[in-house]
């Protein structure tokens, strides 16, 4: 059986960029932090071959994933940063369910136009979006000077340097990662479903939740993975938005990496974040299949 070259392109492209970045992480997450060039002292050798590392693998030291779950720093920046991102998540949802809507049911010859405009701040770096929105939530920023101007408060609002912000950001910044998702599922629908709903006496809303909303689910769930998972890893935004005091997983490796040097122990709670975002997409797997099953 020959196998085409066109069907090992998409293997070497996760070769190359997924599981040798991955392999390097694992190692270092098994190594040991030192006071060397680089600041750490390897579990396996490269040289040392596939014999040397098993004999390794079976007295590898567990440190670091240890120290990891003993220490309340770490646990307490992986709980804040799922909050961070749930909150986040759910506004986007809030957000992009009814942009999406709107964009599905538009005149076919407007809906190239309005997905052009849900994907135009992509156009722009990132990292000025997110400097573009703390001059709009600073206490001196336009946001503030607008509602002061119009009598509407007589004292700036806390609006940057804290959680709001950082929930702002990420709703912000990714949004089109939920509204593209569910407009793809949107689209395909067929609303005389709907309607026919409506003609059995069904109001709006009861048609619309119970013949639209669950044909649209699958749709929902991929726009939440893709938002709450990198939401879940984000280091700009809280670094900008949210100021010093903000806890969160991915300004804590940052820190680790950066700051104190700790390449192993990065790499251990890259490990942990890896894993815990790896569970909803297997338990998502086994739904779909189960789904298909039936």
């Amino acid at each position: 059986m020959k196998i085409r070259p066109v069907i090992l392109i998409p293997f070497l492209w996760l070769a190359l960029f997924f599981l040798v970045p991955l392999t390097i992480v694992v190692r270092l997450a098994f190594s040991e932090s030192a006071q060397a060039r680089p600041p750490y002292r390897p579990a396996f050798a490269w040289a040392e071959g596939w014999p040397v590392w098993l004999e390794k693998a079976k007295s590898l030291s567990l440190g670091n994933f240890e120290a990891m779950l003993e220490e309340t720093l770490y646990i307490d920046a992986l709980l804040s940063s799922a909050g961070l991102a749930a909150n986040g998540t759910a506004l986007v949802l809030l957000i992009a369910y009814p942009l999406a809507y709107a964009i599905a049911r538009a005149p076919r010859d407007r809906r190239v136009l309005l997905l052009t405009l849900v994907v135009v701040p992509f156009w722009t770096s990132f990292l000025i979006r997110i400097y573009a929105w703390i001059a709009l939530l600073k206490p001196e920023g336009l946001i503030n000077y607008a509602l002061k101007s119009f009598g509407l408060i007589d004292a700036p609002l806390p609006l940057f340097g804290n959680h709001l912000a950082i929930v702002i950001g990420i709703a912000y910044s990714y949004l089109p990662f939920m509204v593209l998702p569910l407009y793809a599922t949107l689209e395909k629908l067929d609303w005389s479903l709907e309607e026919a709903a409506r003609d059995l006496g069904a109001t709006r809303l009861r048609a619309f939740w119970r013949v639209t909303f669950p044909q649209t689910l699958r749709g929902l769930i991929v726009g939440i993975l893709l938002v709450f998972v990198p939401a879940l890893g984000e280091f700009i935004i809280p670094d900008l938005l949210g100021g010093s005091d903000t806890l969160m997983i991915g300004k804590v490796m940052w820190s680790e990496f950066f700051g104190n040097r700790d390449w192993p122990m990065a790499a251990a709670l890259a490990m942990l974040l890896l894993c815990l975002l790896a569970i909803p997409l297997v338990i998502l797997r086994m739904l779909e299949d189960r789904r298909e099953t039936a």
